[in-house]
């Protein structure tokens, strides 16, 4: 089982994250059969073309710790008026984590201007940058805003120095690490489907990047966790 395989390696709390209406009744339901497990509630860009009106009635649903997956993805040529979608539904899931206290969780990649243009009218929201792969100069706006920074499986692949540089640089303090399942698994597993157990993997990466011990960054990376989505 997929969990256990988790909880063997050490993961002690995963979150499941919503991108689109179709799947939340799936990613509530597995929150509500575990108590390890929480969930978020919200339509990744990919699918802002879709109907918003679905995610505030789960907010109040009591395993979800957060408003996202959201944000903007300029990765392909996109027309303009995709990417106005885009910025509507962002721009409507970030008031949704300002009105009801919750941290988002962002997901941008080519879109760097407009992704911090969108987090900076909204001061009071906390939140991650999940699966970073942009520049360090984004990352450390994203900081001073009051964001987390989110490191996946990507940080070991050999292309991947600019995610590298990002990782060594992040305060301790603003550091999570995740797995972006089922894609994405880091070195030695790459190639195949990702799962929760393999963050241990990347976790250790990190550690000897970082030249700290994996104890410490696995405790402090928990607490950042604890800190910011206040699961209960």
């Amino acid at each position: 089982m997929v969990l256990q395989r988790a909880r063997n390696a050490g993961v002690s709390t995963c979150l499941c994250i919503s991108v689109e209406q179709k799947r939340i009744n799936e990613v509530l339901a597995l929150a509500d059969a575990h108590d390890d497990v929480w969930a978020s509630v919200g339509v990744h860009p990919d699918a802002a073309a879709e109907s918003l009106d679905w995610i505030e009635a789960n907010l109040s649903h009591p395993r979800v710790l957060a408003v996202g997956e959201t944000g903007l993805d300029y990765l392909h040529d996109i027309t303009n008026e995709a990417k106005l979608r885009q910025q509507q539904a962002f721009d409507f899931q970030l008031q949704l984590a300002l009105k009801h206290r919750l941290p988002i969780i962002v997901h941008t990649r080519n879109a760097q201007a407009d992704t911090l243009a969108l987090m900076g009218k909204y001061p009071e929201v906390e939140g991650v940058l999940h699966c970073f792969t942009e520049s360090w100069d984004m990352a450390e706006q994203a900081l001073e805003m009051g964001y987390y920074i989110s490191i996946s499986g990507i940080v070991t692949f050999k292309n991947a120095e600019n995610v590298r540089e990002v990782a060594r640089q992040v305060p301790i303090e603003r550091l999570l690490i995740e797995t972006d399942a089922p894609w994405l698994a880091p070195v030695p597993n790459r190639g195949k489907d990702n799962e929760p157990a393999f963050v241990a993997d990347t976790a250790k990466f990190l550690a000897e990047l970082r030249d700290t011990s994996l104890s410490a960054l696995a405790a402090q990376t928990s607490a950042n966790f604890n800190t910011l989505f206040k699961p209960s």
